[in-house]
């Protein structure tokens, strides 16, 4: 998906203005926040753990972890930078 694309697509849905955030190489350990969060992937790569499926995310697709919702993050190997919106 593209930029554009993404950020009208966040307007829909009722997100407020997406920001762009930078992870280097490294891990977050098992947490979760109050927000959802949705998110295109600009740069680099993360991996999301949620139980025991962990799926990777590249450049142009979106990931999605719903608000209360246990997961752990893996940046790449070059970290990671992504537009998110958080509701």
């Amino acid at each position: 998906m593209n930029r554009n694309t993404f950020t009208e697509s966040l307007t829909k849905e009722g997100f407020p203005d997406a920001v762009v955030v930078t992870r280097e190489a490294g891990t977050m350990d098992v947490h979760e926040h109050q927000f959802e969060a949705k998110a295109l992937i600009l740069e680099g790569e993360l991996h999301i753990r949620v139980g025991d499926a962990e799926r990777l995310y590249q450049v142009g697709d979106v990931f999605h972890v719903p608000a209360n919702k246990a997961h752990s993050e893996r940046y790449g190997p070059n970290g990671v930078t992504y537009l998110v919106g958080r509701k």
